[in-house]
């Protein structure tokens, strides 16, 4: 099998090594059932510096089961809801009559659009408003037909990973390459809403890189944006965060998405975070022309040393600016002879023995 490609086309972007990162907008269900709402968020979403405003395509019929949830006792964000989980889900879909056009709106602001298709009408739907790539909840990595099927499609593919063992995730990988799908990005994930920081195990995205040969992103569901800045990082060329106008708002999703100040900010880090990375070369940069003299050291005359005179340990300080002869000679500049007079306190010079 051909191996995974280390630079994915993105709509107008290329993303991988030596690429800016692709910031997706998780919008979800934070539209509240308004279109009007909707086309807010993906404006605000385009201003606060993302990439991309996402969507999730799922119908509450074909997503839950509504007495398979009422036969369990929910300890998790599903319990805290009040009320059946099929119905909250089927409050919070987003209406199929709308991909259309909310693709059109993002494309005329300059946003891509793109949705999480959760069954295959889903997925068709997908591909024919031209998503430019496919995200895959955690919630069907083990849903291997569906994976097949999505793989299938030529899109580029965004894996999470949340809830996954390495052997569930390499099962997902192999499958999605057995159908021919080379344009995959793993993403590392914790599938708790939100999810705790210190439960983030940012570092997982190596042994992604390792095992799998394969570009890596993270889904983040913590506070903050501490882990988003530590994948970006490790390396992590896609980030997905939930997104809100305002996270008191009611629903499912607003209470643990990061709202336009929160996001704005986020951008901001990631951008400055990618210019200080810089590459694996050490060197001088232009910055630091005058302080690699001001902040070294070099050798300077104790005392007035007149022409003639032998130069002894003792008449040698080890001073600041670097100007002279570096302080690695001091021993073999020791027993030489002055052959111009150095006054005290200035720089000794090769040419001056």
């Amino acid at each position: 099998m051909r191996p995974f490609n280390k630079e994915i086309r993105i709509g107008n972007r290329l993303i991988g090594e030596g690429h800016p990162a692709y910031i997706i907008a998780e919008i979800g269900a934070n539209f509240d059932n308004d279109i009007h709402k909707a086309k807010q968020l993906i404006d605000a979403a385009k201003a606060a510096g993302a990439d991309c405003a996402k969507f999730q395509s799922f119908l509450a019929d074909k997503i839950v089961s509504g007495k398979g949830f009422a036969s369990m006792t929910l300890k998790g964000v599903h319990g805290t809801w009040g009320r059946g989980v099929d119905e909250v889900f089927r409050d919070a879909e987003f209406p199929r009559a709308w991909h259309r056009e909310l693709a059109d709106y993002c494309t005329k602001i300059g946003i891509d659009f793109s949705s999480s298709p959760y069954d295959f009408e889903a997925v068709d739907l997908c591909v024919e408003v031209g998503v430019p790539y496919i995200k895959i909840g955690s919630g069907d990595i083990t849903w291997l037909e569906m994976l097949t099927y999505i793989a299938k499609k030529g899109k580029p593919l965004f894996l999470a990973t949340g809830d996954a063992t390495l052997s569930e995730i390499d099962e997902a990988v192999r499958t999605i390459q057995d159908a021919g799908c080379n344009d995959l990005v793993l993403m590392q994930c914790i599938t708790n809403y939100p999810s705790l920081v210190e439960s983030a195990n940012i570092n997982v995205l190596r042994n992604y890189k390792k095992s799998f040969d394969i570009l890596t992103g993270y889904s983040d569901h913590s506070p903050g944006s501490v882990v988003v800045l530590g994948a970006i990082a490790l390396g992590a060329c896609v980030i997905e965060k939930h997104f809100t106008l305002n996270k008191n708002d009611k629903g499912p999703d607003h209470n643990h998405s990061m709202d336009v100040n929160g996001f704005t900010q986020m951008v901001k880090d990631i951008r400055a975070l990618e210019s200080a990375m810089g590459g694996t070369q050490k060197f001088v940069v232009a910055e630091e022309s005058e302080t690699v003299i001001v902040q070294r050291r070099s050798l300077y005359a104790k005392r007035d040393i007149k022409v003639g005179e032998v130069i002894h340990l003792e008449d040698i300080d080890v001073l600041r600016p670097a100007l002279g002869i570096p302080p690695k000679f001091k021993s073999i500049i020791a027993g030489k002879r002055a052959v111009k007079e150095i006054e005290k306190g200035m720089p000794i010079f090769w040419d001056n023995i």
